[in-house]
């Protein structure tokens, strides 16, 4: 089992910039595809970016798209989601999640759906 604690997170104006961390442990971190997703008050969990076990292949949500990187680095079993541009709208608890896939499944074909071992999350309030 995995174990995820999210950092970063905090209080910005709009157009300025944030970098969240999620730690993991419990499991081998290069093999794991890892994402990032967000809920806004009153809203529905959604997906905003995920990266594959290497890091060669990232996959972004279209409201994050040219804003947002995701990378990792599997020395420190971490990865992050640099967040420029910032909206109001982008306000929300921001949590990391794992994919629950076999390992020969391509990063492609893995379904929002199928994240799951969410952390606790870290708030991102963006003012205007």
């Amino acid at each position: 089992q995995v174990q995820l604690v999210e950092s970063g997170g905090g209080l910005v104006q709009a157009g300025g910039s944030l970098r969240l961390s999620c730690a993991a442990s419990g499991r081998t971190f290069s093999s794991i595809v890892m994402a990032w997703f967000r809920q806004a008050p009153g809203k529905e969990r959604e997906f905003a970016a995920a990266i594959s076990r290497g890091g060669s292949s990232t996959n972004y949500a279209d409201s994050v798209k040219g804003r947002f990187t995701i990378s990792r680095d599997n020395a420190k079993n971490t990865v992050y989601l640099q967040m420029n541009s910032l909206k109001p709208e982008d306000t929300g608890v921001y949590y990391c999640a794992v994919a629950h896939v076999p390992l020969w499944t391509v990063f492609s074909n893995i379904n929002e759906r199928e994240y799951g071992s969410w952390g606790q999350g870290t708030q991102v309030t963006v003012s205007s």
